[in-house]
């Protein structure tokens, strides 16, 4: 079933300060038109000339475990990465590094996995590929000739979709992770030659009692990465 009714609507900034990125679902399936709301709702972003430019296949059921079944076959297979895009930048500053550590640190201290326990962090990081067992797996794309400003517009679109999730009681997570398998993905769902596996989203209900779902990433605050002028 879906998430329980709300007693009344959240604002949209209850919905961003609630949203996390959730590694633990229940199995509780998700009705197709909330699936279908949600997305309506992530179309509604703005974009350039409204292109509205990328597509989201939403799977779940048969579909998703057949896709969950070839990304895990590529990887115990030894299957190179294909990476498409540049996600992180080529030389990470220091700064950066260590906000990325902190974050991988904080969910596997939660998880009772230690650091120098690799085998325990790859198979975390594997469960990418599974969606965390969510019952709703999303395939992000966008077409190869869309130039970068489109790249800005579809995360647009897919903050949009966060949201929306968010404000029906569902949870999600961004999993990047999917674009470096993106033709182990083509290959199982059957996509165009001209669509780029942009990432993927894991869709459901948030498992209250899984640790990772305790990590909440820390925010900069405003004065940090705001400048306000004229005020």
């Amino acid at each position: 079933m879906d998430a329980g009714p709300r007693t009344r609507e959240l604002t949209v900034s209850e919905a961003l300060a609630q949203r996390r990125s959730v590694r633990g679902f229940l199995p509780d399936p998700v009705a197709r038109s909330t699936v279908e709301a949600i997305l309506t709702d992530a179309r509604r972003a703005p974009s350039g000339a409204n292109l509205q430019p990328g597509r989201f296949i939403a799977l779940t059921g048969t579909p998703l475990a057949a896709l969950s079944g070839a990304l895990a076959e590529a990887i115990a297979e030894g299957r190179p990465q294909v990476a498409e895009y540049s996600y992180f930048p080529k030389h990470m500053p220091p700064e950066l590094k260590a906000r990325q550590r902190a974050a991988g640190y904080a969910l596997y201290e939660a998880l009772g996995i230690e650091r120098r326990d690799l085998d325990g962090r790859r198979r975390q990081f594997d469960r990418n590929y599974r969606f965390f067992d969510a019952p709703v797996g999303v395939i992000v794309t966008i077409d190869r000739g869309m130039g970068k400003g489109c790249f800005m517009d579809l995360g647009m679109a897919i903050m949009a979709l966060l949201a929306s999730a968010e404000a029906r009681g569902l949870a999600t997570c961004g999993l990047g992770a999917i674009a470096h398998h993106g033709d182990v993905v083509h290959e199982a769902l059957g996509l165009p030659e001209g669509e780029l596996v942009v990432c993927g989203i894991a869709l459901g209900r948030a498992d209250p009692a899984h640790p990772a779902n305790a990590v909440r990433t820390a925010r900069e605050p405003l004065e940090v990465f705001t400048e306000l002028r004229g005020f």
